[in-house]
């Protein structure tokens, strides 16, 4: 069976799309680009044509890596229900990898906020190498380093202090570039607001293409 052309670089994010979230999604996104590898996420494609399942399952079937992050699992008041799609998610991209051959080369990082959270609504994971970031950017970084160096096998990787700088230094970037873009085509004292209010607004798509752009400037000088 062939494989989507862009396998073996994939990288399936099963993670939550709350607020709350994003500047930890942002930090996930950027630092898998960093080691050269393509994030792919069910925000990437808006087609009403497709269920979200069906974009999930193709998703997963072209990613031969997998970061699934059960951090938010736990409801937060007596009206909430437990949110269920990570482990949903996870569920399926483990029984792609253990019942079908052609895919059983998957690799996949578990993670979580406290160690052992994932104990209290999913324990069948049990005995899972799971990594733990507290909900701190630069300790996401931390998780997902570790995990290309021991699992992907990648070699001479920056460290994490070093890619959180460099996440820093392009969101940073982003921000000034947009608006001096707006000085230049509008001559107007609001550029502030409205770079802010673009990048607020930018796509999944969009982010990543920013971040590849970003590298072929910075890192490809180095």
């Amino acid at each position: 069976m062939s494989k989507h052309k862009n396998y073996e670089r994939n990288v399936f994010i099963n993670c939550p799309f709350d607020d709350k979230y994003f500047d930890l999604l942002q930090t996930l996104i950027f630092t898998i680009c960093y080691y050269n590898f393509t994030p792919r996420i069910s925000l990437e494609n808006s087609d009403s044509g497709q269920s979200r399942l069906e974009k999930i399952i193709t998703l997963i079937k072209e990613s031969k890596y997998s970061v699934h992050d059960l951090s938010r699992l736990q409801s937060k008041s007596s009206e909430e229900y437990y949110r269920l799609n990570m482990p949903f998610e996870l569920g399926i991209d483990y029984g792609l990898r253990r019942f079908n051959s052609d895919y059983s080369d998957k690799k996949s990082l578990i993670l979580e906020k406290e160690k052992f959270d994932y104990m209290k609504a999913i324990s069948d994971i049990n005995g899972f190498d799971i990594k733990n970031h507290l909900d701190i950017p630069v300790k996401l970084v931390e998780c997902v380093r570790a995990w290309f160096s021991e699992t992907v096998k990648l070699t001479n990787l920056n460290g994490s202090d070093k890619v959180y700088s460099d996440f820093i230094d392009f969101n940073t970037e982003l921000f000034q570039v947009k608006m001096v873009k707006y000085q230049a085509e509008h001559n107007t004292t609001q550029s502030e607001r409205f770079a802010k209010k673009e990048i607020e607004e930018i796509t999944i798509p969009e982010y990543i293409i920013e971040i590849e752009e970003w590298k072929s400037r910075k890192l490809t000088k180095k």
